[in-house]
């Protein structure tokens, strides 16, 4: 017997080990829900020093902004963030377009812009408010033992080591989960070879709430309103190219953006600090175990094409919070079985959306020009298989959250 197994346990019910976005996310709704809950994470409960907090600009999807309305977030966070009412989807160098407008589509907005920064800050403030949530943080899971009922997790906090008992845990750590290694599951990787540069900039025209996505070769170019003439600027480069990309200096590197992006918004001027990301697609195997299950990143991490990663994750975290609440066990085996059955057609089809459109979008295969021109066109000129689209894009796939649903167009 490993000696901390004789340490007293303190029974969570449901323990969620990682506090970022989707995390955090989902120990709000079963707050909201009425359920008690364990959250740790390995940042101190501010906004500049959880990882996941940072300077990316996020497109929320319209379900998204419904959920977080749902579970008490969006008050907090409204003000900061930016209606996109209009996309406009291109290729470099063919021809061809899609532009959707909100309007056409019976909405008052697709999605809204928000920096990750506000969103962390409006969790924040909303964990504050909860009431049945109990939170351990900075604080570092040891070690992960089963139990008759559950799982005995060892928490290190400022306080020493102390055990907690769950009859559910739940891997929402990332990535590069801890949780996800300790129940056995394995995942599936691809390196794309691409790196990822965000910072906001200054465009000569106004962006009038359009957001922007240009395939090309070299990967995905993105600019989603802010404030006023500001943009969040994403752009995609080689890996090979990254290190010399992050070595340009403003000018350089607007001259750059500008010509992967083009004039569409005038000319691009006052950079904010850069922050790059090398992109990876980490799937695990299966999404649980027995009375333990993965939400957001741990469970997923997709491209950023197509900017779904943080809107999956939200949709994992509502469902999973929807069923617990309903259940008198929230471990026991069907459950988690109805999760993975209610999310496999929600996140197979968002992530074989965004591996798809890496593939046949942006990398160089000339013989596919005059098919991705036509499939552009048909998406722009066909109105049901555009709205088709535009549904899933708003995050309305598969048999979303009930939270979602609250203002389904």
């Amino acid at each position: 017997m490993n000696a901390h197994d004789s340490l007293p346990g303190t029974d969570a019910g449901v323990l969620i080990i990682g506090g970022g976005l989707v995390g955090a996310s989902l120990a709000i709704a079963l707050d909201a829900a009425g359920i008690a809950a364990t959250l740790v994470e390995t940042a101190a409960p501010r906004a500049d020093a959880q990882p996941s907090y940072d300077e990316r600009n996020l497109a929320l999807a319209r379900a998204s902004v419904n959920g977080l309305a749902s579970i008490g977030v969006w008050r907090h966070a409204a003000a900061a963030a930016t209606p996109i009412r209009h996309i406009h989807v291109t290729r470099a160098g063919e021809l061809g377009s899609v532009r959707i407008d909100a309007d056409r589509h019976g909405v008052d907005a697709l999605g809204w812009t928000l920096p990750a920064r506000e969103l962390g800050v409006a969790l924040l403030r909303r964990l504050d408010e909860c009431t049945r949530l109990t939170r351990f943080a900075p604080a570092t899971l040891e070690a992960l033992a089963p139990q008759a009922a559950g799982w005995r997790a060892q928490i290190r906090s400022a306080e020493g080591l102390r055990g907690i008992d769950a009859s559910l845990l739940v891997g929402a750590d990332g990535t590069g989960s801890l949780v996800r290694a300790q129940l056995g599951i394995d995942a599936d990787r691809h390196d794309y070879r691409q790196t990822l540069f965000v910072c906001t900039v200054t465009a000569e025209r106004s962006h009038a709430n359009r957001a922007w996505e240009r395939f090309a070769d070299d990967g995905p170019v993105a600019m989603l309103p802010l404030a006023e003439h500001c943009c969040g600027l994403v752009l995609t480069v080689a890996s090979d190219a990254a290190d010399a990309v992050a070595a340009l200096d403003d000018a350089a590197f607007v001259e750059l953006a500008q010509r992967r992006f083009g004039w569409r918004l005038g000319r691009l001027s006052r950079p904010g600090k850069r922050h790059r990301y090398a992109i990876q697609r980490v799937v695990a195997q299966r999404l649980t175990a027995p009375r333990a299950v993965l939400v957001g990143n741990a469970a997923q991490s997709v491209h950023p094409i197509g900017a779904q990663g943080f809107n999956l994750g939200l949709r994992d975290a509502l469902t999973l919070a929807e069923l617990v609440a309903d259940a008198a066990d929230p471990g026991v085996a069907d459950l988690l079985e109805r999760y993975a059955v209610r999310r496999a057609p929600d996140r197979q089809g968002t992530m074989a959306m965004s591996h798809a459109l890496v593939r046949l979008a942006c990398l160089p295969q000339p013989l596919l020009a005059p098919l991705r021109s036509l499939a552009l066109l048909a998406c722009d000129r066909l109105p049901l298989l555009q709205r088709g689209l535009v549904r899933r894009g708003m995050g309305f796939r598969g048999q979303p959250p009930r939270a979602v649903l609250e203002r389904l167009p």
